[in-house]
């Protein structure tokens, strides 16, 4: 019997149901921020920058080389802020945990009566306060990825890896850089057909957005492709009307 079932105790009582574990998406990784909006604006910018180059009234070879540019460019500068940013927030979150951790060291009677005092700012009697925050401080380790997920609201074992963020940012966003690219390299010599493949490519996206958020896909998908075709159809014009004032 695996422990989600409900079982019966020697009194013939039931016990409680105890969740899975598995139930929960996981919110607090390094990947799915950086995937969605690697994608989003891999697929966004790219098709804005080749619009915009077609709105200026420029040779196939030059779209296709733009479009392959966008894609290569933003990639390596998505992935390097990506890594920049994650790297520099983990730093930031490592560096407060030494920080509880030598305070744990310095004053552990301390900072057993402050996690006390969580507790009971919670609702729970000074004194069951008093008392699991004495047995929860047992053991150093769990003390202090108590003290960090109670006061710093982080867990200490499962801080956002900078080489997933940057790694998923990269892939993502050549991924949904290379859609408006692709029709071209292909063969396609209008822009039609990267428009096809770019709007369906918007919709597809917000519609997974919706995925793992409290949206309906149909909102979502609509959204993003409202956005993106906004971005596509103002660099058209800007490029319409620079192209012809240097041309």
């Amino acid at each position: 019997m695996t422990t989600t079932a409900t079982a019966a105790t020697t009194t013939g009582e039931p016990q409680p149901r105890i969740p899975d574990e598995g139930h929960h998406r996981d919110v607090n990784g390094g990947w799915l921020r950086p995937a969605v909006f690697g994608a989003m604006d891999g697929l966004v910018s790219n098709l804005a920058l080749m619009t915009g180059v077609v709105g200026g009234d420029v040779g196939h070879r030059t779209v296709v080389l733009t479009g392959l540019a966008g894609l290569a460019a933003g990639a390596f500068s998505m992935a390097a802020g990506e890594y920049t940013s994650v790297a520099s927030q983990r730093e930031l979150v490592e560096a407060e945990i030494e920080a509880e951790r030598l305070e744990l060291h310095r004053n552990p009677h301390g900072e057993l009566a402050e996690l006390a005092q969580l507790y009971t700012a919670r609702g729970v009697d000074p004194e069951l306060a008093h008392e699991v925050a004495r047995q929860l401080s047992r053991d150093p380790e769990q003390t202090l990825a108590v003290h960090a997920r109670e006061e710093l609201g982080v867990d200490p074992d499962d801080l956002p890896s900078p080489l997933v963020a940057a790694a998923s940012s990269f892939a993502c966003f050549a991924v949904g850089a290379l859609l408006p690219v692709l029709p071209y390299l292909l063969g396609a010599t209008a822009l039609w057909p990267a428009l096809l493949l770019a709007t369906a490519g918007l919709f597809l996206c917000g519609a997974v957005v919706a995925r793992v958020t409290a949206r309906s896909w149909w909102f979502s998908g609509l959204r993003q492709l409202a956005l993106g075709g906004a971005a596509a159809g103002l660099t058209f014009l800007l490029g319409s009307v620079i192209g012809g004032q240097v041309g």
